[in-house]
């Protein structure tokens, strides 16, 4: 086996790959889910941190909120409540999806299926009945 078919053996195989409807179903989840997460990012620092530092009483935006350590440093508590709602919001959006993914699904399974077509067994049996009850009838 030359060095063109394996390579040609496994770029098939990775565009085959690629091709499976899951991989791209999860590419989009990941493009989607990056440009939502700057959309949190936002809702965070600028709507939600001055709204809480103003009950903190620094007047400014959470973010700043630090503990001043003894030995120097700062404890970046601010930071750290900033991620913590952020994680909140994605976490919140992303049972809000799936919730209603299963919904969907559960609704797609509980439709009655289609009826079943006769055998062509059930048909003929079904012909000599009424073949039968015709003849008992006349």
């Amino acid at each position: 086996m030359s060095a063109k078919e394996k390579t040609t053996g496994f770029i098939a195989e990775f565009r085959q790959f690629i091709a499976r409807g899951n991989v791209m179903d999860m590419a989009v989840g990941v493009i989607v889910g990056g440009a939502f997460k700057s959309i949190a990012d936002s809702l965070v620092a600028d709507i939600i941190n001055p709204i809480l530092g103003v009950f903190t009483g620094s007047g400014t935006d959470l973010s700043g909120l630090a503990i001043a350590l003894p030995g120097g440093g700062d404890i970046m508590a601010g930071n750290f409540i900033n991620a913590v709602v952020n994680f909140l919001i994605m976490a919140f959006v992303v049972f809000c999806i799936i919730k209603a993914l299963n919904i969907f699904h559960r609704e797609k399974e509980e439709a009655p299926p289609a009826p079943l077509e006769p055998s062509a067994e059930e048909k003929l049996l079904t012909e000599i009945r009424d073949l039968l009850k015709e003849r008992k009838d006349a």
